[in-house]
């Protein structure tokens, strides 16, 4: 499971505890996971959601599907090196990701803004994975994956970590102030950092919005100017030193290159005019769909087979869904809104626009329009 150097306190039964027991079978506990979250939609949906920048008619910027595999391999890697257990970090890398919202963070705060409370994707991915998958059964994944994939935070930026070592009831985390309980959790909670500032700085090179030479004298001195340079950077740099601390985490220079790597992308990136043009769009996006769907129980409710009189394929859909998930929303009371969010979080950028444009301006609007012209006239 471990080096001796990064031993753990928690046995492996511990770590590959089900919340319904399974037989094992020749992949071993966590790369069956890993093969349970490929075949998952969440995942496959991954491939249409934003990373950084919304640009649908370019192939070669980053999407989230990207992103989750640059994290899984980046900390296999690792692991391989500290003779950690990369089959349980691919396993958490592939999954940490399921519950981002369509566009993006944006897309996160939207929603956050919606329910009138915080919205995490970190919390939420352990929903998707414990409850939404296969129609409220979730993917009954090992504990060590779902503790890594709550805890992963690649918001936070320390120098070095360690486990808490902890077994937790997951279901009760409510913030993003826990550590994983596995070195692997760790590795991957850093990788997660190490994947997204090159590539989102890659992308924007790309895209024309900055230069390569724009990178502080600080950060391309240090870590390279390109992504392949800046992970290879990262990479060799948090295997030496937690080798020689006994921690997860990079060397002080190599630390302090990184914070100044990440006020650079938020100064020069994120909070760039041409990603903060699109917000509005979005935010009125989203409020249109949450509007809609919970108008649309309010008139059907349990009613599942009348949603298709509405003459859209959301509605349709949607219907199709709560059939679906009703038992599990039975037994959580869930509300209106609540069923709606969980279905807003899981579309893709594309399907979110579709859905509107189809709820705004159905395409057979202009064909009913005509109809009823007409036989208005034959009533003259």
């Amino acid at each position: 499971m471990s080096s001796l150097f990064f031993s753990t306190p928690l046995s492996r039964e511990e770590l590959t505890l089900r919340v319904r027991p399974r037989d094992n079978d020749v992949r071993g506990a966590f790369f069956r996971d890993t093969t349970a979250i490929i075949h998952s939609n969440p995942f496959r949906r991954l491939k249409h959601k934003t990373q950084v920048f919304f640009t649908p008619q370019n192939d070669h910027i980053c999407t989230r599907i990207e992103h989750v595999l640059h994290v899984a391999s980046v900390a296999a890697t690792i692991c391989r090196s500290l003779n950690l257990d990369a089959d349980l970090a691919w396993a958490i890398g592939l999954g940490h990701d399921l519950g981002h919202t369509p566009f993006g963070h944006v897309g996160e705060k939207i929603v956050e803004e919606i329910m009138g409370a915080p919205f995490a994707h970190e919390l939420y991915s352990l929903r998707v994975v414990d409850k939404l998958i296969n129609h409220g059964r979730g993917l009954n994944l090992t504990y060590a994956v779902r503790d890594g994939i709550v805890n992963h935070c690649g918001e936070q930026f320390e120098q070095a970590i360690v486990p808490d070592f902890e077994l937790k009831d997951l279901s009760a985390i409510q913030a993003r102030n826990r550590y994983p309980s596995t070195w692997e959790g760790c590795v991957v909670r850093m990788s997660d950092k190490i994947a997204y500032l090159g590539r989102d700085f890659e992308d924007a090179v790309k895209l024309r919005i900055l230069s390569r030479d724009s990178l502080p004298k600080k950060v391309s001195s240090l870590l390279g100017v390109s992504n392949g340079e800046i992970i290879d950077s990262l990479v060799n740099d948090i295997i030496q030193s937690s080798l020689k601390t006994g921690t997860i985490g990079f060397t002080r220079p190599v630390y302090e290159a990184l914070l100044s790597f990440k006020e650079f992308n938020y100064e020069r990136i994120y909070r760039h005019e041409l990603l903060s043009e699109y917000h509005s769009y979005f935010r009125r996006i989203l409020f249109a769909l949450h509007t809609y769907l919970t108008d649309l129980y309010a008139r059907f409710g349990s009613e599942y087979k009348r949603y298709p009189e509405e003459g859209n394929t959301l509605a349709a859909r949607y219907g199709e869904y709560l059939l679906k998930m009703e038992e599990l929303y039975s037994s959580e009371k869930a509300s209106p809104s609540s069923m709606a969010i969980d279905y807003i979080a899981g579309m893709t950028d594309d399907f979110a626009l579709d859905a509107v444009s189809e709820i705004m301006v159905p395409k057979h609007f202009q064909s009913k329009f005509d109809t009823l012209l007409f036989e208005r006239r034959g009533r003259i």
